[in-house]
């Protein structure tokens, strides 16, 4: 591996990526752009894949990563070494504002720089917090100790993404892998249209809400999460949410008890001839709001320039409760039409493979399960993906399932069908319709009555149990991957919900059979009376 000057380097850096075309950090282009990338590498003496813990070089990379997609004048800003040792510097304190700041005073001493920025409505600190991902992603390639503060690796936050949903975003992201045609799609929609909706249609456990996060990460856009199972589902809650973003990254000034509608135009008014707003909506079906207008209120006419990206289940012309005036472009993605099917197909056994090769807690254990049973990875992959459904949802619970070997005598043939089948066929296999789990039953019950989160306690106080007996049921390790599980230490509780609203699903509809309506209407009547005794 050839060392070199990072001056020399950062200088050709800018050269190389001058003479590229430009590229609009489409997602689906992504192949394009790691071929330019490594192609610049090259040029550099600099292996794509063996990357030295260097922390000039690791910078290199992320200068080449950024600039082939981002911002020639941010570029110019962190090609300075300078730059580069503050940033150094703040990424060994943890101290990402200390770097904003640093970035800022350089930008007095470099009018032109300063001038172009403002001109064009870039986003310093969103721009700052793209080049620090990139730069960590590139350390952790490297291995080495010394990228770590305190053992782990800082996270560079600028708010440009709300803390409240940065853990589900990760979670989401973990094994993303594919959906180009969905990007590729929306991309030209936001080309091709002054201004719209844009709705990406699919059952539960289709990836909607994997989309939506991917998206997000990648573009750092606005967005919001509608979790019913949270109560974080009500048009105030958005709104309040949304605008508080809005202010932030516009710097919108006396707006804070404005309308979704006079943000989205003062907004707008804060755009470059360039620039876009992309406000990213996951989850419309989950939104709690009576009355028949547009579901959170979201405008019929949109500003020019201005553009959502929801996500939701199929609805009909009574739930859609999204109307658009004629100059307001509606689009919609389903991603069951029969056009998308065998792209789904190829995400699915993409995500199986990558499960089998990259997940660090399953990987071996599946890769036993394989070799006992004299199975190869392809029929493995092919025969997972087709007892599927094309539902990620379903992959998430059944390959652990199988990787725990929790039933021996399983085979590939054996699966469970779909979603909805799998939850029976665990439901069965947990022995949950046997009278002496009937208590486990009620718990569950409890979860889908009270809708959204409930502490163990209250639990207990509710259907007169043994609160450790709650607990030790809602936190079984064969339970566990549907339940969230909250330690609040201030109240000295632990609250739980159910973590898909699938499943929620599957237990309302267990409650309507004859044993279910049964025990839900104890659970009703327990829960009467207990709301009774708080009253007096």
């Amino acid at each position: 591996m050839i060392m070199i000057d990072f001056i020399t380097a950062a200088s050709k850096i800018l050269s190389f990526i001058q003479a590229l075309p430009k590229f609009t950090n489409s997602l689906y282009e992504q192949g394009q752009k790691n071929q330019e990338i490594n192609n610049i590498l090259q040029q550099l003496n600099l292996s794509p894949t063996e990357i030295p813990d260097n922390v000039d070089t690791v910078y290199i990379y992320a200068l080449i990563d950024y600039g082939v997609s981002e911002s020639y004048a941010i570029l110019e800003i962190l090609r300075n070494k300078e730059i580069k040792d503050s940033f150094w510097t703040a990424y060994t304190n943890n101290n990402h504002l200390d770097f904003l700041n640093k970035v800022e005073e350089f930008l007095k001493q470099e009018p032109g720089l300063k001038e172009e920025i403002i001109n064009n409505n870039i986003e310093l600190a969103v721009e700052l917090e793209k080049f620090a991902d990139i730069f960590i992603s590139y350390a952790k390639k490297t291995t080495s100790a010394k990228f770590k503060i305190d053992g782990v690796y800082p996270e560079w936050d600028f708010n440009v993404i709300p803390s409240e949903f940065r853990a589900l975003i990760e979670e989401k992201t973990g094994l993303f892998c594919g959906r180009s045609f969905v990007f590729q799609e929306f991309d030209k929609f936001i080309n091709n249209q002054s201004k719209g909706y844009f709705t990406v249609i699919g059952d539960a456990g289709m990836g909607k809400s994997s989309i939506a996060s991917k998206y997000i990460l990648a573009k750092k856009v606005p967005c919001y999460f509608n979790i019913a199972t949270e109560g974080k589902n009500k048009p105030e809650q958005f709104l309040n949410n949304i605008r508080q973003q809005l202010i932030i990254r516009y710097k919108l000034q006396n707006q804070e008890n404005a309308d979704l509608r006079t943000l989205l135009q003062k907004a707008s008014e804060k755009l470059s001839e360039k620039q876009k707003l992309i406000i990213l909506v996951d989850a419309l079906d989950e939104v709690e709001q009576e009355g028949s207008s547009n579901l959170l209120d979201l405008p019929q006419n949109l500003p020019n320039r201005v553009y959502f990206l929801l996500t939701r289940r199929p609805y009909n012309s009574q739930t859609q409760r999204l109307t658009t005036s004629p100059d307001t472009t509606y689009e919609t993605l389903d991603l069951k039409e029969e056009k998308y099917q065998k792209l789904n197909e190829q995400d699915v056994k993409q995500y199986i493979g990558l499960f089998l090769q990259n997940d660090q807690q399953y990987k071996d254990k599946l890769q036993k399960w394989l070799k006992d049973r004299k199975i190869d990875e392809l029929t493995f992959i092919e025969e997972v993906a087709k007892k599927s459904e094309n539902n990620f949802m379903y992959l998430r619970y059944v390959l652990p399932w199988i990787a725990e070997d929790k039933y021996s005598d399983l085979t590939l043939q054996g699966l469970p069908t779909g979603l909805q089948e799998y939850y029976e066929q665990h439901w069965q296999q947990m022995n949950m319709e046997e009278e002496a789990n009937e208590t486990k039953v009620k718990i569950f019950y409890m979860l889908v009555k009270r809708g959204d989160e409930i502490s163990s306690e209250m639990i207990a106080n509710i259907l007169d149990l043994d609160e450790y007996d709650v607990s030790s049921v809602l936190e079984n390790k064969d339970w566990f991957e549907y339940i969230t599980i909250r330690k609040d230490k201030t109240e000295d509780k632990i609250y739980y919900r159910i973590y898909h609203k699938s499943f929620l699903e599957f237990l309302q509809d267990k409650r309507k059979l004859s044993k279910g309506r049964r025990l839900f209407k104890e659970v009703n009547d327990k829960m009467a009376e207990y709301m009774l005794k708080e009253m007096n």
